[in-house]
């Protein structure tokens, strides 16, 4: 399913990945998946909000009350909470939980009723709240983030940290385009985690992949300064000795921002680092360059750098505190969901009626998604990569309808070509179906559709050309066309989700 336009992956969502038109200001089924709501109702079945204050003056119904209080303040934590079982974070939520239902479990209820269904309904709150808060960090997926994240932290620590922390700078040795193409492996395989609508999870991921993503845009930064003439000589004007210090001090932080965003430094913090990189864009400002210009385009090169570290050390709060993770609320997926819903109306024309003309616009809508900005953003790469080949398999019926309908063999034919041709009208048939097909793996008609076309391709290699190169070459395109309808048919039955 991966295609070339993975080549370009780098980095994800919101700031500072989003492409600059995003508005990210709003936001297989995976077991256990838990659905959070809007605003806080309960996270579980039955939950209705908190109940107090209760009638009456009873001690009992009194500290109910105060239960339900600290309920609704602990609620949101819980479901905004999106770490691990080993987080500090989770260990207090666990602990205040555990505290309250042992307070709940000490109310006395004197075998009166209206005082045992309150306080079964405050013990049955608090347990859900238990139940949900150990789910999300429990869940598969969110294990699979995690891992994925410590084989990130892997490399880095392997191919950038350690060096560093050996006397090397990134400088003095050269970033192995192996490193990136393994980052950028992760970053695609995190995208590509199931979370089932699942707010914890989605965030989860969200702060995995903004951060993954972060560190390789850094690293391909190095990599595209390597054919820079940087440093200059100090002969060639008194300040280059100044920027030569300076440039030696960013190639320092740039490992430490790596570090720090990847966890991997526990003795800094990025308002720290940002602090430094700020003091030094204030001493390279002071600096007068003005009758050099090569000494002034040197200077220019070290900002820029220093302000590429600068945009990524926000990220501390990413994923906690925005909406950035919610993908359908921005920009470039609405767009690409708007042409995927013409596609699909084009798509119904062609199958019930036969349609003539739409190719024009089909040639549009893939102009068009070739428009769409996806910034450095994988999971809105994916999506408009699948909304173009839903365009180009339309296409590609309509070209072959269409060669269908100007064939006109003669009677000096090969009959290999006149077979690969039956195949393609086979084909042709089988490609109409999968286009309408709209279901999962494990339905029959699904199963049905892989086996005819795998048969198609076993069809097409018994065919013996005989030594014709044209029959040669039209066995290969339509195994080429075989080949991409069973990927077509795959794509609609994978579950992918942005």
């Amino acid at each position: 399913m991966c295609a070339n336009v993975f080549g370009a992956l780098k980095s994800l969502f919101g700031k500072p990945f989003d492409g600059g038109k995003r508005t990210m200001d709003h936001g297989s089924q995976q077991p256990q998946t838990q659905q959070m709501p809007g605003p806080f109702t309960g996270p579980f079945p039955g939950y209705g909000g908190p109940q107090g204050p209760y009638l009456g003056q009873h001690p009992a119904l009194i500290r109910l009350d105060e239960v339900q209080k600290e309920i609704a303040c602990l609620g949101p934590q819980v479901c905004a909470f999106n770490g691990l079982q080993s987080d500090r974070e989770y260990k207090r939520l666990e602990r205040e939980l555990t505290r309250l239902l042992l307070e709940v479990d000490k109310v006395e209820t004197e075998g009166r009723p209206e005082l045992q269904q309150p306080r079964k309904r405050a013990a049955g709150e608090v347990e859900g709240l238990l139940r949900y808060l150990e789910g999300n960090a429990t869940h598969p997926s969110r294990l699979a983030i995690e891992e994925l994240t410590q084989d990130a932290q892997r490399l880095l620590h392997e191919g950038v940290v350690l060096p560093f922390r050996q006397g090397l700078a990134l400088d003095a040795f050269e970033i192995s385009e192996e490193l990136v193409d393994s980052v950028q492996d992760v970053a695609m395989r995190l995208a590509q985690v199931k979370t089932g609508g699942s707010v914890p999870l989605r965030k989860a991921r969200y702060k995995a992949l903004t951060r993954i993503c972060a560190v390789q845009e850094i690293l391909e930064g190095r990599v595209r300064t390597h054919t820079l003439a940087l440093p200059l000589s100090d002969d060639t004007h008194e300040a280059v000795q100044h920027i030569n210090q300076v440039m030696a001090q960013v190639s320092g932080a740039r490992c430490q921002e790596v570090a720090l965003l990847m966890g991997l430094s526990g003795r800094d913090s990025c308002a720290h680092l940002a602090r430094i990189l700020t003091e030094l864009l204030v001493e390279l400002d002071a600096l007068d360059v003005s009758s050099n210009v090569a000494v002034r385009n040197y200077r220019k090169q070290v900002v820029e750098e220093i302000n590429g570290l600068l945009k990524h050390l926000d990220l501390e709060g990413e994923g906690n505190d925005t909406r950035r993770y919610d993908l359908a609320q921005n920009d470039s997926i609405r767009e690409i969901e708007a042409i995927r819903g013409r596609v699909s109306v084009l798509r119904e024309e062609v199958l019930r009626y036969g349609g003539a003309g739409q190719g024009t616009e089909l040639q549009g809508l893939l102009t068009h998604l070739d428009q769409v900005e996806t910034g450095r953003n994988p999971c809105i790469r994916e999506a408009r990569r699948r909304a173009v080949l839903e365009v180009q398999a339309l296409i590609t019926y309509l070209d072959l309808r269409e060669a269908f309908g100007h064939r006109n063999p003669g009677p000096e034919e090969p009959p290999p070509h006149a077979a690969v041709w039956c195949v393609l009208a086979s084909l042709c048939d089988l490609q109409a179906q999968v286009l309408g097909f709209d279901g999962k793996r494990a339905d029959k008609s699904y199963m049905l559709l892989e086996e005819l076309l795998t048969k198609q391709l076993l069809i097409l290699d018994a065919v013996d050309p005989q030594g014709d190169q044209g029959t040669k070459d039209a066995r290969k395109q339509a195994v080429k066309h075989a080949q991409n309808i069973l990927s077509y048919l795959d794509m609609k039955t994978d579950e992918w989700e942005y």
